[in-house]
């Protein structure tokens, strides 16, 4: 049988500032990316210099030629696609004619000029299920991926971040295409055992709001004094909202209605929650560390996870280092909004390379 040399070339569509791409370079060398918001753009340039970063809104017809007459000239026979997800997502709206879920007419577009012999498709877990609007008629996703794409065996799998080598749970809806003349694209094996948020940060020390530590990226952000007293008497896995005395309330003394997921500590023994693009903010959902309890019965850590708990616990490798330009609330938003790189790195490891 002939074999399929690897690494496959590759084209990353709404390459975010590539968090997907940190352990791909045995399987996929991204030759080309686009990546709608120039900051993004930049950050992910100084991380992969070698790759032409082809920034601006896919739905230019400009822009798109770009991209398709790059990824021919580097012979590109992978794609890999990430488009925004805010219209699919139970966090957002959810509205069948919101204009991101239209990016997927683009992402087929693409896969069909430039013929490679694999992709990948990664969004939330409602994505093959919502309804886009093609040629007048509405379709679903799923439907219109098997239709469109009839050159390529469509593979859709429903994968959790966490079974793959992240300390966090962060559930994925992933479609793997291959071309009809090679097998089929499955989905890995999980991992045998779940990383715990103990085994991912215990060692870390024990930060308090605003302290600094001599850890690249481990420093508490500050909190108000409300947030602390709240958050001192919330323990491990806890919202705030629990407590009898220091719950979550407003200057007056009214208690603040709120998400059972707000003010909340998560916890030591399990993965961590899925990490959001709010993932610096206490009133934001599961963003508290665990916290140790004291002698006086009280919890230490009062404050959000710092920005090194949210890299380890996203799968980051150790030396991952941000542009020094790039403001702490930029690269939480882009972790927030990044693929978990060991599901991704999981994934590519499973190509299998014979031509059937």
């Amino acid at each position: 049988m002939k074999r399929i040399k690897l690494p496959l070339k590759g084209l990353s569509l709404f390459a975010n500032v590539g968090i997907a791409e940190a352990y791909i370079k045995k399987y996929v060398d991204i030759k080309v990316a686009n990546e709608l918001v120039e900051k993004r753009a930049k950050f992910y340039s100084e991380l992969y210099p070698s790759t032409n970063m082809i920034c601006g809104n896919i739905l230019d017809n400009i822009i798109f030629d770009k991209i398709i007459r790059s990824s021919l000239k580097e012979k590109c026979d992978f794609i890999m696609a990430t488009p925004p997800c805010q219209g699919m997502s139970i966090a957002g709206k959810m509205e069948q004619d919101d204009p991101r879920n239209f990016l997927i007419i683009k992402v087929v577009e693409a896969i069909k000029l430039v013929k490679p012999k694999y992709f990948l498709i990664e969004n939330v877990q409602k994505m093959p299920k919502t309804y886009i609007k093609f040629k007048g008629k509405k379709i679903k996703i799923s439907d219109f991926l098997i239709n469109e794409l009839s050159d390529y065996n469509v593979n859709f799998c429903l994968l959790d971040a966490a079974d793959f080598g992240t300390p966090q749970t962060r559930k994925r809806s992933i479609t793997l295409g291959s071309a009809i003349n090679l097998k089929i694209w499955n989905e890995p094996i999980k991992s045998n055992k779940p990383i715990s948020v103990r085994d991912a940060i215990s060692h870390l020390p024990s930060l308090e709001s605003n302290e600094k530590s001599r850890i690249k990226y481990h420093s508490a952000k500050k909190q108000n004094d409300r947030h602390i007293l709240w958050l001192k008497n919330t323990p491990t896995g806890k919202t705030a909202f629990e407590n009898k005395i220091h719950f979550p309330k407003k200057s007056d003394g009214t208690k603040i209605k709120g998400f059972k997921t707000t003010y909340k500590r998560i916890e030591w023994d399990k993965p961590a929650p899925t990490i959001t693009t709010c993932n610096g903010a206490i009133s934001s959902q599961n963003n508290g560390h665990p916290g140790r309890l004291k002698e006086n019965g009280e919890y230490s850590d009062a404050r959000v996870l710092t920005l090194k708990e949210i890299l380890i616990l996203s799968g980051l490798p150790d030396n991952w280092k941000a542009p020094e330009w790039a403001s702490e609330n930029m690269i939480r938003e882009v972790i927030g909004e990044g693929v978990p790189p060991r599901l991704i790195e999981s994934i590519l490891a499973n190509l299998d390379s014979n031509v059937s």
